[in-house]
């Protein structure tokens, strides 16, 4: 019986090298193209007409069958068909021009013209094919595959061993289109193998004598190595390297292993060795659960660093360094679930220096969540590292603990609206006798929608709330003048927030225009906390068109808006059907009452009348769209705030820009005002080449250019190339200062290949 045998395409695996797997499958595929046993026999044949017809093949899947001339030699047990040769099988079509079955030797060879189509697109040529005992072995003589994506490979010959081993001889792999004008000319790169070898019983695909060739010329060589078949997901073995060279680093060489431990947990062990420095050693190790995960990496070394001390900098000789980062997470059930996050530096350099993070602040925590309908709860313990190198870099207060419950009730279920509540229990500790912070709250509110038939919409919102505080060693800039210092503090706070809108549309040709005037009325009891209260969570304050209607306007707990207000403004915008569209906020509040003020001077907000703030958006799809959001003085219209963003595309240029001003806040750590602009741009200049680049430049107090980066991009058929030099001007103890030269080559269908960065780094430094 005649059997088309099905074998699936290799995936990719864990590794990222997993290239000429195609080629691989291609050829297994050509080798057990016929499957059965000896006791086959044809369902059913005809010599009447030269015609052969089979109804099944196998228990499962049909196969049709056909050719010119069907021959059964019942004496020596030999099927011939020949003259266009056809078997169909699950969209599958092999054409030869002849195939026999030796019944008795358990022969299966098709010669002359073997094509196999396969339902994908990729097609597979080959001069013959010979399979024997139950399929076992096999040999295949000019083995030539074109895939779905337009790749290519060929193999003067391959043989399967056993059952268990397939082995390609003089291979060769390329993704690239041959050349129009002149086909025999090498492809613009391409893989070639003296042997490649399939490990069926192990897995693995090995190869002997490979070499990569660009445009016919050999430029990388490698005697032997192996990657999973892509049949497995993981594999034990040695990971790709990587090589480069660094300015604090010198030349630096890394090399990973992948220990495929169990199915449920894997480890992943490094070492990095450099010219300049000791050794670093790398580890990661990751295990699941059935309802729960954990994952913890890290490094080591012994090396010099850049540190700061005052406005000077020095190098510190021979320090033990490293990192160590953690998760876990564990689901208890339906509604719980538990966990925590470790990530923690030797040193403030460290991470940045070796390209392992560019974090400000290291977070830990142990938390744990319920989730149950629209209720939730979260207890929490949080540690900080601030591994900022610079003036801003303040001691971090632990969270010990953070406990917070929302509950909220189902729309229109009291009054024609829904009920909130919320508590939170929160610890704030410092070393030493800094400021330490205990706070309890507990809030309780309702909500309404009304939308009345003339079109008025409108929203009810009131919420009472009342806080405890505990403060221990307070900061004496925390006290105002006259003020007790005792430990306690308790207050109440209620509210009311009434917001209407009146939408006006109007319609016009291609799409519609809209005003909608915006009205808030805020009332709220007045607070009598006396300065006692210190401000841990409400510092880093602005406004903007989102917060300017929020009924508190204050980030935190710590501080609240109290007496009463109204906020007005007005929303238009025209929105065409094509999808383009434009809008334009502009804003402001007014405090009735003029005294108590809880607002920092600089915030937008310290003033009786608020600053204007305001926004304008275009999209006008991939032409051009732009989101600038601005606060102006409420007396003078001076700039207060302004943040930009802009992009545009005309034909082969792409332009983008980012622009954010900032007045410092008094009473904060943000005191100095704040200007920066990153631009960049794109231009296509053909189909294949392009350049790019982009700046930061700094406009504060300390004036000057603060990254630049240029590169240069090829996109061919089948191969990619770029160049990116970047400089940043940052001290050296930050740990990223100096210029990186980084290429990139990617190549179609193995990934990309990427150089660790080039650091060149400056003596004219600055932060």
């Amino acid at each position: 019986m005649f059997l088309i045998y099905p074998f699936p395409f290799c995936a990719r695996s864990f590794f990222k090298d997993v290239f000429l797997c195609r080629v691989i499958a291609a050829g297994i595929l050509l080798l057990c193209v016929f499957s059965g046993g000896s006791d086959s026999a044809l369902a059913q044949e005809s010599s009447e007409d030269g015609a052969g017809s089979v109804g099944h093949f196998s228990k499962d899947e049909p196969v049709d069958f056909k050719a010119d001339n069907l021959e059964h030699d019942e004496t020596g047990r030999i099927i011939t068909a020949t003259g266009n040769v056809e078997l169909i099988q699950s969209g599958r079509i092999l054409k030869a021009d002849k195939v026999t079955y030796n019944l008795a030797a358990d022969v299966v060879r098709a010669e002359g013209n073997v094509i196999l189509s396969e339902p994908t697109g990729d097609t597979y040529f080959g001069e013959s094919v010979e399979l024997k005992d139950k399929m076992k072995e096999g040999f295949v003589v000019g083995l030539r595959g074109m895939l779905a994506d337009g790749s290519r490979f060929t193999a003067k010959e391959g043989d399967r061993l056993a059952g268990t081993r397939v082995s390609m001889r003089e291979a060769t792999y390329t993704p690239c289109e041959p050349c129009k004008a002149d086909p025999s000319k090498p492809p613009i790169w391409q893989l070639v193998a003296d042997e490649v070898i399939h490990h069926e019983d192990e897995h693995r695909i090995s190869y002997k004598n490979a070499r990569f060739e660009l445009y016919g010329v050999p430029i990388a060589y490698t005697p032997y190595f192996s990657h999973p078949d892509g049949t497995v997901k993981r594999k034990s073995g040695l990971l790709s390297p990587t090589a480069g060279f660094d300015s604090q680093l010198g030349f630096n060489y890394r090399q990973d292993y992948y220990w495929d431990i169990a199915p449920d947990k894997d480890a992943t062990i490094g070492v990095m060795a450099a010219t300049d420095v000791a050794p670093a050693l790398f580890g990661q190790y990751r295990q699941r659960f059935a309802r729960a995960e954990v994952t913890g990496e890290g490094s080591v070394t012994y090396s010099d660093r850049t540190d700061r001390a005052g406005q000077r900098e020095l190098v510190r000789r021979d320090e033990a360094r490293g990192h160590f980062s953690g998760k876990a997470r564990w689901d208890m059930n339906d509604k719980w679930r538990s966990g925590a996050n470790v990530y923690v530096a030797s040193d403030d350099q460290y991470l940045r220096q070796y390209n392992l993070s560019h974090k400000d602040v290291l977070e830990n925590e142990v938390y744990a969540e319920r989730f149950d309908g629209r209720d939730y709860a979260v207890g929490r313990m949080m540690a900080f590292q601030d591994v900022r190198v610079s003036q801003r870099q303040v001691e971090q207060p632990a969270v010990l603990p953070e406990v917070k419950a929302g509950f909220v009730g189902a729309p229109n279920e009291t009054l024609g609206g829904r009920w909130k509540a919320e508590v939170s229990a929160l610890g704030l500790y410092r070393n030493g006798s800094d400021q330490d912070v205990a706070r309890g709250t507990a809030k309780v509110g309702w909500q309404r929608r009304f939308v009345h038939s003339s079109g008025l919409v409108s929203t009810v919102d009131m919420t009472t709330r009342g806080d405890v505080y505990n403060i221990q060693d307070r900061n004496p800039d925390d006290i105002a003048a006259g003020v007790d210092t005792g430990q306690g503090a308790v207050r109440t706070f209620s509210q009311a927030h009434l917001q209407s809108s009146y939408p006006l549309v109007s319609r016009f040709e291609g799409g519609q225009a809209v005003v909608e005037p915006l009205v808030a009325l805020t009332g709220g009891v007045k607070t009598e906390d006396g300065g006692y209260i210190p401000n841990e969570d409400s510092q880093d304050f602005f406004i903007d068109s989102l917060k300017l209607f929020n009924p508190n306007r204050f980030p935190g707990y710590d501080r609240v808006e109290d007496n009463s207000r109204v906020t007005y403004g007005v929303r238009t915008g025209a929105y065409g059907d094509n999808g383009y569209k434009g809008e334009v906020f502009l804003g402001q509040s007014h405090r009735f009452d003029r005294e108590g003020n809880p607002f920092p001077q600089g915030s937008g907000l310290s003033d009786q009348d608020s600053d204007y703030v305001g926004q304008i958006t275009m999209d006008l799809g991939s032409y051009f769209d732009v989101d600038y959001r601005f606060q102006l003085d409420n007396q003078d219209m001076s700039s207060r705030r302004h943040e930009l963003e802009a992009r545009t595309n005309v034909g082969p240029v792409s332009l983008w820009s980012r622009y954010f001003y900032a007045n410092g806040l008094r009473g904060t750590d943000l005191r100095n005002s704040r200007e920066q602009m990153t631009s960049g741009g794109r231009i296509e200049l053909t189909d294949e080449w392009a350049i790019q680049g982009a700046v930061r430049y700094d406009f504060g107090e300390d004036e000057g250019l603060r990254k630049a980066s240029y590169g240069i991009d090829y996109t061919g058929q089948c191969i990619t190339l770029s160049a990116l030099a970047q400089r940043s001007l940052t001290r050296n103890s930050s740990g990223d200062s100096g210029t990186e030269i980084l290429f990139r080559v990617g190549l179609k269908n193995l990934g990309e290949f990427e150089t660790s960065a080039i650091s060149l780094g400056g003596e004219d430094n600055n932060e």
